[in-house]
């Protein structure tokens, strides 16, 4: 189902004032595929399930590290670059998607990259997506808490000003700034050329994993803007501290401003709370670590559809979905699940790294030999 277009193209038919007014580079494979979940829909069933149920599957938006970060990066990166940067500085977790997506794509596109991590909870994509940012070149920093992780980028900036004579450019975490998001608005509108294209009615609501904010503010306005009826579940897997309904709601709002300024065709729309419906009860103890419903919904998607899905983020948020869908909340409803976790096989990319590029502090999370 793939056209060969970029990630902006459906977006800038619907909205061609905004051609050349955007900063963009081409790194993904739009459109993502689009297809039915019947297996899994069937096993839902039994306690009146939804009518029809769909994956978007952005995780295989790039061959080389997919994900939803790659819509975003296409932005914020081309922003870089039009602003003369040779370094970008980027924020996360240990095992950061995003900061691992954005050292190997930064690379690809002739920049240096900076991540600065915090602590989290171990898994096995945190050493594989460590071992990608380290064979990408990324110089890595790794501080215990947020105020160490404040006083480090004063810090490395200043490094960097004075060894190149130039700041890094900040991407903020998740890639999330306004210009970011419009990556997520734009795949609203690439969902609704897919629907078109194969007669399908849009889906009453889809499912999606809220970190940073972008991806589900940017299908929310998105869907707004081009007038369907479709609701966002955003599925909380951080802290409420970093995802909530004010931050989401600044972060639409700064969103439809920075496109309304550029195309005043773009609608000036005020966020919905019928739209984009917030849920904290499937994050568990922490970021990143497993709950019994994430294990599960994860296993029950690899068996039934193939579907490979992680602990931190989409196996909570597909969990909500399939919790919903069993006490009968999703009956005869048309439901989207969007795949946000990277398919790619990172392992020969993630084996070229050394253990001596990673700061000390980081270390502790690769296995033991």
């Amino acid at each position: 189902m793939n056209e060969g277009g970029t990630g902006l193209s459906p977006f800038l038919r619907r909205f061609p004032a905004l051609a050349g007014r955007l900063p963009h580079t081409r790194i993904g494979v739009f459109p993502t595929p689009l297809r039915e979940l019947e297996s899994l829909r069937c096993a839902l069933c039994a306690t009146g399930g939804p009518s029809a149920l769909y994956v978007k599957d952005d995780g295989v938006s790039n061959p080389i590290y997919g994900g939803n970060k790659v819509r975003k990066l296409e932005l914020v990166l081309a922003e870089a670059i039009r602003r003369g940067a040779h370094e970008v500085m980027t924020f996360g977790f240990a095992g950061s998607n995003h900061a691992a997506a954005t050292a190997v794509h930064a690379a690809t596109l002739g920049l240096s990259s900076i991540s600065m991590l915090l602590p989290q909870a171990n898994a096995p994509y945190v050493a594989k997506n460590l071992g990608v940012s380290a064979a990408a070149g990324a110089e890595l920093h790794y501080y215990r808490t947020v105020p160490r992780l404040v006083a480090g980028v004063v810090e490395q900036t200043a490094a960097h000003f004075l060894r190149t004579g130039q700041r890094p450019f900040v991407i903020a975490p998740g890639g999330s700034s306004p210009l970011g998001t419009v990556g997520f608005v734009a795949a609203a509108l690439e969902l609704a050329e897919q629907l078109e294209r194969e007669s399908l009615a849009p889906p009453d609501v889809v499912y999606v994993a809220l970190g940073s904010g972008g991806t589900a503010v940017g299908l929310a306005l998105g869907f707004a803007a081009a007038g369907l009826p479709t609701g966002v579940v955003a599925v909380r897997v951080t802290e409420v501290k970093h995802a909530n309904e004010h931050k989401a709601a600044k972060l639409w709002r700064d969103t439809a401003t920075l496109l309304h300024r550029a195309d005043p065709g773009f609608p000036l729309l005020e966020p919905d709370p019928s739209r984009l419906a917030l849920r904290g009860d499937f994050f568990g103890s922490g970021y990143a670590v497993v709950t019994p419903q994430a294990a599960e919904a994860i296993d029950l998607v690899r068996s039934r559809e193939g579907i490979r899905l992680d602990v931190a983020y989409t196996g909570k948020a597909l969990a909500c979905l399939i919790a919903d869908s069993r006490r009968g909340a999703l009956a005869g409803k048309r439901v989207l699940f969007w795949n946000t976790y990277n398919t790619a096989d990172l392992s020969s990319l993630a084996a070229r790294a050394t253990r001596e590029q990673l700061p000390p502090g980081l270390r502790s999370y690769l296995p033991r030999s």
